[in-house]
């Protein structure tokens, strides 16, 4: 029981923080393409990355189960977007703006792979150090 209550807390946060960031990032660039999305999932997928990497078996940091579910599967999970992604995306097809739709699949798809490696690459740095 107290796995889910760490994963309900976690996304609880996550969607706070996923919700201010969407705001914050329509704010200053627009709404004409789901730019808030875009960077929440860029930004989730380097976290969650550099998290698992740094938190793993041969991580530098040694945490509880609970943290690990906390941070990976309620923040992250809460953060990210990806339904958010799809339903965007339809509404962009649906609309007939299939250069966006398609722009949006392809900047998501690289830009998160990139970014989760990214993170991985971090985490692998900073393990050299130990």
């Amino acid at each position: 029981m107290g796995a889910y209550l760490w994963v309900a807390a976690g996304s609880a946060l996550g969607g706070m923080a996923r919700y201010w960031c969407s705001g914050f990032v329509a704010e200053r660039v627009g709404e004409t393409f789901p730019w808030g999305t875009l960077v929440i999932n860029i930004l989730g997928s380097f976290v969650i990355g550099l998290f698992g990497g740094l938190t793993g078996p041969d991580g530098r940091f040694l945490v509880s189960p609970e943290v690990r579910i906390f941070v990976m599967v309620g923040l992250c999970g809460g953060y990210t977007t990806f339904s958010s992604f799809s339903l965007q995306t339809l509404a962009l097809m649906q609309d007939g703006e299939w250069a966006r739709a398609g722009a949006n699949v392809v900047l998501s798809v690289v830009l998160c792979l990139l970014a989760v490696w990214l993170g991985v690459a971090a985490a692998g740095t900073a393990l050299k150090g130990v």
